[in-house]
């Protein structure tokens, strides 16, 4: 019997106290050509703000980087983990993002652990893929590194995943975390109770992805029902695309959900004040009015007001703003100061940039 694969100790306690965790973008130069130097002032950019780990190669940092022409799945794994090293944290976590079929999803989690990340999360993002064929492949992946589960939403090829699934799903040795990112509530609801279903609830952290309902996810309970009797489960942190901007802001988010978890009132109205800006934030960037098409994009052209990237071109040339999105980013990073870190960027561009940013 294969062992299981476990998490470093510095890094399985931050992800079970939770952190904020930013899906990484690609930067691309305007012959859509990695620009190393801007992939590396985004790392920079994520810890300085205090995230406690990077999430690269999801869907974020675009799927497109595994396709041969482009064939970046390893220099962009590999840039991420160098800074992350330099940082001489053993607490950071490193999450690379696994697709394809069983064979595939194997192989880039073995690329995965060879250039040092600590987990994989598993996109259930496979066409035709059964419940039971997502489920041989993640016992697969998980014999190589610790698995995060992934439930994407529909409107980008997410498959729609029930209780029995993540009870499975949660059951598997391997797992140390969930993302839920099916931005539906109900779906939501049964991905924990499958997940306390599963009675290891306890050993596996919740992490929203839910980019429309980050405050509500951070301030709820989950009252579900377990192998050992009723359960209260709750979000620890976030791996979110939403969090790759605003960084700085959403780890004092984090810090402020947690402070009102524990009975701070001052914290609890703050946040129930800022829960519809941070949405409105969200819609800017996500560009739900189109169906996400200029999801990937929004987030560059945030980053791309900033300075951190030089455009907001994507691997797909086809790939780009809605009519209207820029606009609206513009907008909601003057009506939001306090959640997009402008100043903080403007502060440190010019060290990130920097070849040698000490």
């Amino acid at each position: 019997m294969a062992s299981i694969p476990r998490l470093r100790t510095a890094a399985a306690r931050t992800l079970a106290r939770g952190c904020v965790i930013p899906a990484q973008p690609l930067a691309l130069t305007a012959e859509r050509v990695l620009d190393a130097r801007r992939q590396r002032a985004l790392t920079r950019y994520y810890l300085d703000a205090g995230a406690g780990g990077l999430a690269v190669g999801v869907h974020t940092t675009q799927f497109e980087i595994r396709d041969p022409e482009h064939a970046l799945l390893e220099p962009v794994l590999s840039l991420a983990a160098d800074e992350v090293r330099a940082r001489g944290d053993d607490g950071l976590v490193l999450i690379a993002g696994v697709a394809g079929e069983t064979k595939q999803a194997v192989a880039e989690a073995e690329l995965a652990r060879s250039v040092g990340y600590d987990a994989v999360l598993v996109s259930p993002r496979v066409p035709g893929a059964t419940e039971q064929t997502l489920l041989e492949r993640a016992r697969a992946v998980g014999e190589v590194l610790p698995l995060v589960g992934f439930y994407l939403q529909t409107a980008i090829g997410g498959p729609t995943l029930t209780r029995d699934f993540w009870r499975e799903f949660a059951s598997i040795p391997s797992v140390v975390a969930v993302k839920a990112a099916p931005f539906d509530r109900y779906r939501t609801l049964e991905l924990v109770r499958g997940i306390a279903e599963s009675g290891r609830s306890d050993e596996i952290a919740l992490y929203t992805g839910n980019d429309d309902a980050i405050v509500a996810d951070l301030l709820s309970e989950f009252h579900v029902e377990s192998p050992d009797g009723a359960r209260t489960l709750r979000f620890v942190g976030g791996l979110l695309g939403q969090w790759a901007v605003g960084t700085r802001a959403a780890v004092r988010l984090l810090e402020r959900a947690n402070r009102a978890a524990a009975g701070d009132l001052e914290a609890l109205h703050e946040l129930a004040r800022q829960s519809v800006d941070v949405t409105d934030l969200n819609q800017a960037v996500f560009d739900p009015g189109h169906d996400f098409a200029g999801v990937i994009a929004g987030v560059h052209e945030l980053l791309r007001q900033q300075g951190l990237l030089e455009g907001i071109w994507c691997l797909n040339p086809d790939e780009g703003l809605s009519p209207g999105q820029a606009e609206e980013i513009e907008r909601v990073r003057h009506t939001y100061p306090e959640l997009n870190d402008d100043d903080f960027v403007a502060q440190n561009l010019d060290r990130w940039l920097r070849e040698d940013p000490s």
